[in-house]
């Protein structure tokens, strides 16, 4: 977007760095954020009970713990601990979303009460490939509670612990060489199958070059992603929406998507060939537009059947 879009002060005093964000617009760090964590008990993503939200992350200068406390419509105030501290502060304003450009964005007038109220809605970008890839392929083809318990063990047992005075149980993601040596015994421990625990070993394996992605073209940094056998559509959208702020990359594959697009835009139910036939007219914007249905969709399309129960991995 043209013109400022944001200012800043930064001051550290007693082992944290504190940063006073002030953005040009409104900005929700809850909505914001949110896609980061990994269900209610992520070590590496807390919603406090004061308003705040704590993160942890491991940048190329170490690790970081961050606190983003909302001090007005436009203003985050944000603490941060550890090694990473003074990359993070430098690269705040990106991962909160001041380049995204929405000038072109005009969603239908279905939703335009979500619009509304998520007027403070911001792509995350964090430009880091693999914490937002290993997640991702930890949630194929199962259901979610049990993936995020998986990230839970794993990051319990192989993840740094949280510098600063973070919420107890925080931990900062592994690095790419401690994700490639996990023995197959600790993935079978956390639920995890060898298909996903091959693909997350040779995502570890070829993490320098997936995290070159970040700088390249939406459709080339993609392309790069399911070069690695394991990483289809549906995980490189994943990837991208977190780590690149991809406004257009849609969850093609979603279990549950593309039947609430259908029920919000139109009343009924739709599969992904519908799906994307209704979020053509939003390109570049798709991704963004499915943000704003998925805030609006309760109750949602109608179900066809009772719940599935969970299943474990490990039962069979």
């Amino acid at each position: 977007m043209p013109g400022v879009r944001w200012s800043g002060t930064v001051c550290s005093t007693g082992g944290v760095l504190m940063v006073h964000h002030v953005s040009a617009r409104p900005l929700d760090v809850g909505l914001t954020l949110g896609p980061l964590g990994h269900g209610p008990f992520d070590p590496a993503f807390h919603r406090a009970g004061d308003g705040s939200v704590w993160r942890t992350t491991l940048t190329s200068t170490g690790p970081v713990t961050q606190r983003f406390m909302t001090v007005g419509p436009r203003e985050v105030l944000v603490h941060l601990w550890g090694d990473g501290a003074p990359q993070s502060a430098d690269e705040l304003p990106i991962l909160l979303g001041e380049d995204e450009d929405t000038t072109g964005f005009a969603p239908p007038a279905k939703l335009r009460d979500a619009q509304r109220r998520a007027t403070g809605l911001r792509l995350v970008v964090t430009g880091m490939v693999l914490e937002a890839l290993v997640p991702a392929v930890l949630e194929q083809r199962v259901q979610t509670p049990i993936a995020h318990r998986a990230w839970r063990r794993l990051l319990a047992r192989y993840g740094l612990r949280a510098p600063g005075p973070a919420p107890a149980g925080m931990r900062v993601v592994p690095d790419a060489r401690t994700w490639a040596r996990i023995p197959e015994w600790d993935w079978h421990r956390a639920g995890i199958d060898p298909a996903r625990a091959r693909t997350i070993t040779r995502c570890a394996a070829v993490a320098p070059r997936l995290e070159e992605a970040s700088a390249m073209p939406r459709a080339e940094a993609r392309s790069r992603l399911e070069r690695v056998v394991g990483v289809g559509a549906w995980t490189s959208a994943e990837t991208a929406q977190r780590a690149f702020g991809d406004a257009d990359a849609v969850s093609v594959g979603d279990f549950h998507l593309a039947a609430t697009v259908g029920w919000v835009l139109t009343g009924r139910r739709t599969d992904d060939v519908g799906m994307l036939r209704l979020l053509d007219p939003y390109t570049p914007y798709r991704h963004r537009l499915t943000r704003l249905v998925l805030l609006d969709h309760h109750p949602g399309a109608p179900r066809r059947g009772p719940r599935r129960p969970l299943s474990e991995y490990r039962a069979f």
